[in-house]
């Protein structure tokens, strides 16, 4: 007699689960990493422009190039706000999906326990099983040897 988990089929399903959600997680979080990038490369062209305005400020910039850089500052500013959003809703997502892997893994987890329990009964029924027969030959045998 071999051992048969009653619940394996729902393990099986309940793993594959993770699995997709473990996907999931993955791509969100590299979502999540492509926009905070972006989001870091345009804070930093906004540095480097106002760093460059404050530069030529000190030897000297016509009032149109100050317009033209403010205008362009603004613009990215715009950009930057976008992005930031867009961080958040990823940041978000990413929890969301953390969250239900985290969730996930209990589940499995659970399952994995309950297959081992019933394992331990079933070598338990077993062993108990296989003493008795044991048992039983002891005392055909002295029976025997009595007779």
């Amino acid at each position: 007699m071999s051992y048969k988990f009653k619940f394996e089929k729902i393990l099986t399903l309940k793993e594959r689960e993770k699995e997709e959600i473990r996907e999931s997680y993955r791509a969100s979080v590299e979502k999540f990493e492509k926009i905070a990038e972006k989001l870091y490369e345009l804070l930093k062209k906004k540095e480097d422009l106002q760093n460059f305005q404050s530069e030529k400020m000190v030897s000297g910039l016509s009032v149109q190039d100050i317009r033209h850089n403010q205008h362009f500052i603004t613009n990215i500013e715009k950009t930057i706000d976008y992005y930031q959003g867009l961080v958040i809703q990823a940041r978000n997502r990413m929890n969301w999906h953390e969250q239900k892997l985290s969730e996930m893994n209990v589940e499995v987890k659970k399952y994995e326990k309950i297959k081992e329990n019933d394992f331990d009964k079933y070598q338990q029924t077993l062993n108990s099983s296989e003493s008795k027969v044991l048992d039983e030959l002891a005392v055909m045998q002295y029976t025997n040897k009595r007779n």
